[in-house]
């Protein structure tokens, strides 16, 4: 089976699932975020890995809603705190409502998602939740040290790789290790799939940057977006490391912070609308020359390849059919087809 069989098992789960209720006001914007579209990577990670593992998968529709409807309540806060107005080409919550409601819906869906899990026996639910609950926080946790780095002009490697771990990779685990786990899967292969999720996640979001400054305008975002929103990404961090003082400084002046978190106007309008087309171009033109100066850009194509490298080697160690290794092998190839 390939990805889009579980996406569409989940999709019409979905459909089934929501509702009108009342208050409307409450739940409408829940079920618009829901309906918003996405690639449903990670219910469908659920799903596969339940099916792996030698379960049907329609039993893991229940955790991979969990996971789902966590996620789309951490956009609609994400889309609060980054002052965000679109979200997938349409009105983000707050826009389409009001920032009350986009508060109140995002909570209300934060706990649909706990309430998915109470389906499952006590003991798997024990386990489900522990996992699910460390992740929630993990999560939380990451975002925090996203928007703590926005005030700093200087960041750790090791700070960084924890915070996208966080932020990005662990629920890319968590969903992989939930259907594990309601297929009865042995812990050495509940802890090698969340493994391989977490490395293959970490790849992923490497690659993200990668692309913001080197890509193309095919994939759908403007080039040097990371650039002119002065984001501390793997480019950043390592050329402020290896560049001379006189580069060094040069960088810095162009991350330089320039508002408060938490103003009503967020940095990243601040840093896109306060800057002409032209300069913030030949801006962006510079810093991505300084990278490539210090070769920052082939130390993360090298950092990509050893991560897409260290998550395939999680999939050897699991006790499954070598068909079935070859779907997640196959799963690992579609993620990380975009060209660096």
């Amino acid at each position: 089976m390939d990805i889009d069989f579980y996406t569409t098992l989940f999709q019409n789960h979905l459909e089934e699932v929501l509702r009108s209720k009342e208050p409307v006001n409450l739940y409408d914007p829940v079920n618009y975020i829901m309906t918003l579209g996405g690639k449903r990577i990670r219910p469908s990670l659920a799903l596969m890995s339940c099916h792996l593992f030698g379960s049907e998968p329609a039993n893991a529709l229940e955790a991979a809603m969990a996971v789902e409807m966590f996620h789309n309540f951490t956009l609609i806060h994400d889309d609060i705190m980054d002052n965000a107005q679109l979200r997938r080409g349409k009105k983000t919550v707050h826009e389409k409502w009001d920032l009350n409601t986009g508060i109140l819906s995002g909570d209300v869906l934060m706990i649909m998602s706990y309430r998915q899990l109470e389906k499952y026996p006590p003991e798997l639910y024990q386990d489900l939740m522990r996992l699910f609950n460390k992740t929630a926080i993990e999560v939380c946790e990451g975002q925090q040290m996203d928007m703590d780095f926005e005030d700093r002009t200087e960041v750790g490697m090791e700070e960084y790789f924890k915070m996208i771990e966080f932020k990005t990779a662990v629920l890319l685990g968590c969903s992989l290790a939930m259907g594990a786990s309601i297929a009865n899967a042995s812990n050495p292969d509940r802890e090698a799939i969340y493994d391989f999720g977490v490395n293959l996640g970490l790849a992923f979001q490497l690659q993200d940057d990668y692309l913001d400054a080197f890509g193309g305008s095919e994939f759908g975002k403007r080039i040097g977006g990371d650039i002119l929103e002065r984001k501390k990404t793997f480019l950043y961090i390592r050329t402020l490391e290896l560049a001379s003082d006189d580069d060094r400084s040069a960088l810095l002046k162009h991350y330089a912070v320039r508002s408060v978190h938490g103003e009503a106007l967020g940095k990243k309008d601040e840093a896109l609308g306060n800057t002409d087309e032209a300069s913030a171009e030949e801006r962006v033109e510079q810093v991505k020359r300084m990278f490539q100066r210090y070769g920052s850009d082939k130390l993360l194509r090298d950092e990509i390849e050893k991560l897409t490298a260290i998550a395939l080697e999680k999939i050897d160690r699991l006790s499954i059919q070598e068909k079935h290794k070859d779907v997640l092998r196959q799963f690992s190839s579609m993620m990380m087809k975009r060209k660096v």
